[in-house]
């Protein structure tokens, strides 16, 4: 069911909810969270459905903050999408325009679940420093997603400048296979130390960095990463020791090859992850992600590294970009 409500206020919305609850229980109140998304009007759509999916595993209440100009005459327009239009959730879609475009606590006040934790979501157009947004303040995690602004290096900047207790980024969450199948190698090989690392992937993808970066604090070894065109994601980790190099290596979009000395070749499935399971994944936990928080504050960027990054040499050798020590937080 959709509801519509034009050019309306908050304390209407909250009248309407409780009246589709009265006539018949259409919205369930088994919450245990209110997911608060931040986007531009046009951009929701992807947004609500990752949401949606992920609330059948996190019920919640969705309230989209979505900026439909703030040179339009100041009005608030609101959908309200309950039952098969929004999962195991509640959506309340607010289109803000004039003075209602930016993103305020005001107009989400009235509409939060009491008692219950608040995750706000940016979804494109990450700012500065979400912990300092009017919704940024009053949410228990902060989720931003790197990959999807114009510059993903300067986004990490961000977050590495500004980082508190409760910010996380979706490009963080994409490694999570990767680093459970990485951490499972190292505990079957032989304790032979680590001595150089090499990661491959996209030129785009602050993933790559992120990757290098746990690594890094992880091994305690030097990282080199080769940068690949972009658009095609995380593509080898390979692990330099004495006694034998250990290589996962990922050609595709969905099996990766494990190969270590002394064993045959192991075909392992390590798919790219969906936006819905990364979501759901962040949903899962709200208390701060103490790694991520390790890994981002450490991660320097060096301009020399940014330009090395953005180019698409012949010789993948030119390619090789020395990360550094980083120092432990």
């Amino acid at each position: 069911m959709i509801v519509d409500l034009p050019d309306t206020t908050t304390s209407a919305i909250s009248k309407k909810i409780m009246s589709l609850r009265e006539q018949g229980g259409v919205i369930a109140l088994g919450r245990v969270l209110t997911l608060v998304v931040v986007t531009k009007s046009g951009l929701e759509e992807e947004a609500i459905e990752a949401a949606n999916d992920a609330s059948r595993e996190h019920p919640c209440r969705i309230i989209v903050l979505a900026d439909a100009g703030a040179k339009a005459p100041t009005r608030l327009d609101a959908q309200i999408r309950v039952g098969g239009d929004a999962g195991a959730s509640e959506v309340i879609v607010l289109r803000g325009y004039g003075e209602l475009a930016e993103e305020s606590e005001s107009l989400v006040a009235a509409l939060l679940l009491p008692d219950a934790p608040i995750v706000a979501w940016w979804p494109h157009g990450a700012p500065k420093s979400a912990c300092e947004t009017s919704i940024g303040r009053i949410a228990h995690r902060r989720i931003t997603d790197s990959a999807n602004e114009e510059d993903p290096q300067r986004a990490l900047d961000n977050i590495r400048n500004t980082y508190k207790a409760g910010d996380t980024d979706l490009a963080w969450t994409r490694l999570t296979n990767w680093r459970i199948q990485l951490a499972a190698v190292l505990d079957q090989v032989d304790s032979s130390p680590v001595t150089a690392v090499a990661v491959e992937g996209a030129s785009d993808s602050p993933s790559t960095l992120l990757l290098a970066a746990w690594l890094t604090l992880s091994l305690d070894a030097p990282v080199t990463i080769v940068a690949d065109p972009a658009g095609t994601g995380i593509r080898r980790v390979r692990l330099s020791r004495a006694s034998g190099d250990v290589q996962l290596f990922r050609p595709g979009l969905s099996v990766a090859e494990l190969t270590q000395p002394g064993q045959p070749a192991q075909r392992i499935s390590l798919p790219r992850r969906s936006l819905r399971d990364c979501l759901a994944e962040e949903l899962r936990r709200l208390d701060p992600d103490e790694v991520f928080g390790q890994v981002v504050r450490t991660l320097e960027r060096s301009h020399k590294n940014t330009d090395a990054i953005g180019t698409e040499p012949a010789d993948r050798e030119l390619a090789d970009i020395p990360l550094g020590r980083l120092v432990h937080a």
